[in-house]
């Protein structure tokens, strides 16, 4: 095991300042406070919400569920104890699903006994405001949805400043409640500080939605709305949350990423036929006697490249270009390619990524005889890989191209076309084996996969994968027609007029009502998809986002969802928690920072504690431990979200 002792001065102030700057005793006889969370559930789920923030956040925390009639009993025993004099308390902070869950009072008596002597702060994840949580009875109780709520001045200048202070509460149908709470006041005479007010919907004066009471020597948060990990409120609330329980120092690492790659750039894509119900080249079907479906094939110009530079200047994000340098040679034949002339003269405007040549399947040899197509089999049933040589190939000449024509192009990183090579199922349900010692001669550290198949990060031989988040803008459309058009074929049932797909797959995908042609684009797939965005970048999840260079031509339809979610987040994030955008290696790396001390917490290899305003962490060799420490002051890490925080391979001291 790897001791270490991470030092902070900045610690003293955030841990309550229960411990003085000069120690009247020595360091290692102060209370031991372990650096983990106690989180008490039900089958209410009201504090499953919370439990979800801390393992986003990597943060160690114990589960107790008041349903499992084998779970520990919550006691003196339980919460502390006494290390040869020293007081020890074995959690940080408490999570609870309400102000009182237990059916035994001897249990919320001896937690309250317990957080009084540490000072140990608790979180009510769900309450019916009352005089027991330092409220008044509400003066209204029901759904929240659309309620515009508000931080206040003090929760600003607390754990929730890295928000600008309004907190909208989602209504994403109409014909559903979504959020249920209630709004109450402070009870006279309780000492109760409001953290989050709104109006009641229809009006009136605002009241309070969360504030923390404190009395008899404890601190007690309550949250009088219910909420789950997918609602935005919470996604909003939920790092503060944590920041407050935990007085702002915990094991753990909060950042909220946003990159996206812009697949097949120097190529051209199919494009959807709306009268087909399909895409030429791909999945067409010609009748006998019919003349065969045909669409034009979709390429950006060099007016979409004066827009791309444009809009990122505009919105102070950089496009990460994953080019096909063969495709450029193809357009251009004897003369010159209209589009590189564009993009090489604007090339430092954006980060460049290789995406192979040509774009060849790198897999097996795919038999397109049939449909779906299958893997080329040899005589004796042995499935028929790409080689090792033709891979090396793709990779290593769209290096070549690129730099060439001084484009900037880490060799670390690759994404294959429609990420060949891994496995695909059903045809191929193993990585071509040509794969793993292809990239490792071509010193290939990180390769893209697809999280919607792949959700985790796994090994192909010494390289690592990159899970992206596909958006769900399609490829084969530039249009907003054709967008939709697509759309309501894939997500309507056959009376509808659509395939029917989600008919036949209930489990994995709901039917929707067509979308009007005119409309539906903005007024249903580009919130949706800025939901689906913003859920991923709120998360926690360095994982990037793909969309191809059709989206940004003709209608060029990835704007609007990228529009969307970068307004919706800087209107919600303030200026000290901007979105961290990566190029491909950076982010293969702090998913594996994150995977493996993920892989500790699970496997119970690694601990940390606080004394004396010391922080104290222990993990197996060579592990990168996450802190978070509550002030922007100090040495440690890096600035983000109001504190500092980073991953420590070593000793600070």
């Amino acid at each position: 095991m790897n001791h270490r002792r991470l030092i902070a001065g900045a610690l003293i102030v955030l841990c309550g300042a229960a411990v003085p700057a000069a120690p009247a005793v020595a360091a290692d006889a102060q209370p031991i406070t372990d650096l983990r969370v106690l989180a008490v559930t039900d089958a209410s789920g009201a504090s499953d919400a919370i439990v979800a923030q801390l393992a986003a956040e990597g943060v160690p925390h114990t589960v107790v569920s008041l349903t499992d009639p084998g779970r520990p009993a919550i006691t003196a025993a339980f919460l502390a104890s006494d290390d040869a004099g020293v007081p020890h308390a074995r959690f940080q902070a408490v999570v609870l699903p309400s102000e009182n869950p237990f059916t035994d009072p001897a249990e919320l008596t001896a937690l309250h006994a317990f957080e009084r002597q540490f000072g140990v702060r608790q979180v009510d994840s769900y309450v019916y405001p009352s005089p027991a949580t330092g409220q008044n009875w509400p003066s209204y109780a029901g759904p929240l949805d659309g309620t515009a709520a508000s931080l206040t001045p003090a929760a600003l200048a607390g754990p929730f400043g890295y928000l600008r202070g309004p907190v909208p509460f989602e209504d994403v149908s109409p014909s559903v409640q979504e959020t249920w709470g209630a709004i109450s006041s402070p009870l006279p005479g309780a000492q109760f500080e409001p953290v989050l007010t709104a109006a009641a919907p229809g009006g009136g004066a605002p009241g309070v939605l969360a504030g923390i009471l404190t009395a008899d020597g404890r601190s007690e948060l309550a949250l009088n709305f219910a909420a789950n990990p997918a609602q935005r409120q919470f996604q909003l609330l939920a790092h503060g949350i944590v920041g407050w329980a935990t007085g702002g120092t915990y094991l753990g690492h909060y950042r909220n990423y946003l990159s996206v790659h812009v697949d097949d750039v120097f190529l051209p894509d199919s494009r959807w036929s709306p009268a087909g119900h399909c895409t030429p080249g791909e999945d067409c079907v010609t009748a006998p006697g019919q003349p065969p479906v045909t669409t034009a094939e979709i390429r950006m110009g060099p007016a979409d490249v004066g827009t791309a530079i444009a809009w990122q200047a505009t919105h102070a994000f950089t496009l990460d270009l994953l080019y096909n340098g063969g495709g450029s040679d193809e357009a251009a034949g004897t003369g010159q390619d209209p589009l590189a002339v564009a993009l090489l003269a604007g090339r430092n405007a954006f980060r460049w990524a290789n995406h192979t040549l040509d774009h060849a399947f790198l897999g097996c040899v795919p038999d397109y005889t049939i449909r779906p197509w299958r893997c080329t089999t040899g005589p004796g049933g042995e499935v028929q890989y790409v080689s090792e040589a033709d891979i090396a190939s793709q990779v290593s000449a769209n290096i070549a191209w690129a730099r060439v024509r001084g484009i900037l192009v880490d060799p670390s990183e690759l994404v294959t076309g429609e990420h060949s090579g891994l496995r695909i199922l059903p045809q191929q349900p193993a990585d071509n084996p040509n794969l793993a010692p292809a990239l490792a001669a071509a010193g290939v550290r990180w390769t893209g996969s697809d999280a919607s198949r792949e959700p985790a990060q796994r090994a192909i031989g010494d390289t690592l994968t990159l899970p992206r988040h596909p958006v769900n803008i399609f490829y084969n459309a530039a249009t907003q027609a054709e967008e939709v058009s697509e759309y309501n074929w894939l997500y309507t049932s056959r009376a509808d007029g659509g395939s029917g797909i989600c008919e036949d797959n209930p489990a994995t995908t709901t039917c929707i009502a067509p979308l009007d042609q005119a409309t539906g684009f903005a007024a249903q797939i580009v919130p949706t998809e800025v939901s689906g965005v913003l859920a991923h970048v709120l998360s926690n999840d360095p994982r990037p986002h793909f969309v191809h260079q059709s989206n940004l031509t003709g209608d060029r339809i990835a704007y609007p969802v990228l529009d969307g979610v970068l307004a919706t987040y800087r209107t919600a994030f303030a200026d000290n928690t901007p979105l961290v955008s990566d190029r491909i290696a950076d982010l293969g790396a702090a998913l594996a920072r994150a995977t493996a001390w993920q892989s500790a917490l699970t496997g119970g290899t690694v601990s940390g504690y606080l004394q004396g305003g010391i922080v104290h962490a222990s993990g197996p060799d060579g592990l990168e431990i996450p802190l978070t420490l509550g002030s922007a002051d100090g040495t440690f890490g890096t600035p983000y979200a109001g504190g500092r925080s980073g991953w420590q391979a070593g000793p600070l001291a």
